[in-house]
């Protein structure tokens, strides 16, 4: 992988408090047992945010074009996500070189917590 993290309670709270989304389902324990869950969770920006993060690391925001991303598996504390990429196609158009990327993001049980693709203008070499 790219990138992996641990998510633990304090990474979902700090989004919580961040984002401005305080649903109870992400940030209080009691709540959200109270509703049947094993446990508050992460919002799914959260995940996506750091997914964004490893791309633009990786290829530089100015070359970023497209993002596209789709939310899966629940994210709980203590899951272990793996954030990877695979080149999936390369084109010229016009003067830009264009490059199509597959994003995922999955848990230590290979669940996809979030799919994505991003078209990425990469600079010409001489």
């Amino acid at each position: 992988p790219w990138f992996s993290i641990q998510v633990t309670r304090t990474h979902i709270i700090k989004y919580v408090g961040v984002s401005g989304d305080f649903q109870p389902i992400h940030h209080d324990e009691a709540f959200a047992k109270s509703i049947g869950l094993p446990s508050i969770f992460a919002n799914g920006m959260m995940h996506g945010g750091m997914l964004t993060r490893v791309l633009t690391d990786w290829a530089g925001v100015e070359s970023v074009q497209r993002f596209k991303i789709r939310f899966g598996a629940v994210v709980w504390p203590g899951d272990t996500l793996a954030f990877t990429g695979r080149v999936e196609g390369k084109r010229i158009e016009g003067e830009n070189h264009l490059v199509d990327v597959s994003l995922t993001v999955t848990n230590q049980n290979g669940e996809q917590a979030i799919s994505g693709q991003a078209t990425l203008r990469l600079p010409v070499r001489a």
